[in-house]
């Protein structure tokens, strides 16, 4: 009788999960064309090939009765290990939810104060009110600007949310969203702090450079488009151009994105 591992390595994010699977839950990457066989505890050693049933016989496809006199037996896994997720396909393809809160936000707060001076909010955010910063890091002047960041948000914060789960994404913007516009008015205190192209590129480099790492460590392939990410980068870049932006806020969100990258990626080498 076969034995498989307790647990595989995804040669794409180096995750440790289950041998009865043939993608990887996390990044979706093929991992075998058929699963192993899992074999019956009650069934005795087959000796010799079984012949087919003779035309009506009669006998198709009956239920082979258990030792508990129940149906027939069906093969369960065992406890979930530290860091496994229930289901085998269910994560991956489940709604993103903290990112469709995030960008709702953005477009509810945007259309609220459609009216208002934005660049008056910005001067706000510097009086010394935490809470502002959260405002303002969802708020763009102009449309273009506003469109181009929630679709950073909306996207990055998706892909990292199927894989590390919403709790991540939601740190990851409050570090790059308010925690760039802090970092941004602390260093120029006469600049107008806001906009969240600092969170949408933070969590753009937050999911990039894990990839770039696993480029780097091994010859495995992936569906990632790195040209139309840094499309998106170099426009999440000028959105300041296109507003009254920070673009020094921008700049930290990306930095700071980049170490949460880092550490993602030094977690997923150790795991393997």
């Amino acid at each position: 009788m076969s034995h498989p591992d307790l647990f595989v390595v995804c040669k794409n994010c180096q995750a440790e999960v289950s041998p009865y699977i043939t993608e990887c839950p996390y990044c979706g990457t093929r991992l075998r064309k058929r699963a192993p066989k899992i074999d019956r505890p009650d069934a005795p050693p087959s000796k010799a090939p079984r012949r087919p049933p003779r035309p009506g016989s009669g006998a198709r496809g009956r239920a082979r009765p258990s030792s508990k006199g129940g149906g027939e037996q069906t093969p369960r896994l065992g406890k979930l290990r530290s860091g496994e997720i229930p289901g085998i396909r269910g994560e991956e393809h489940r709604k993103p939810w903290a990112t469709i809160v995030l960008v709702a936000l953005s477009f509810g707060l945007w259309f609220a104060l459609a009216f208002y001076v934005r660049s008056d909010f910005a001067i706000k955010a510097l009086g010394g009110e935490p809470w502002r910063f959260l405002s303002a890091s969802l708020l763009n002047d102009g449309t273009a600007a506003q469109f181009a960041a929630v679709v950073g948000i909306g996207l990055f914060g998706w892909l990292i949310e199927r894989r590390r789960g919403p709790i991540a994404v939601v740190l990851i913007f409050l570090l790059c969203g308010p925690g760039a516009l802090a970092a941004a008015s602390a260093v120029d205190a006469s600049s107008l702090v806001f906009g969240s192209h600092g969170a949408a590129l933070g969590l753009l480099a937050a999911w990039l450079v894990p990839v770039l790492l696993t480029r780097r460590d091994s010859d495995s392939d992936d569906d990632a488009d790195l040209l139309g990410v840094l499309v998106i980068a170099i426009v999440l870049l000028l959105v300041p151009l296109l507003s009254q932006g920070s673009a020094l806020a921008g700049i930290f969100g990306a930095a700071l994105g980049a170490v949460v990258g880092l550490g993602i990626g030094a977690a997923g080498r150790s795991r393997g």
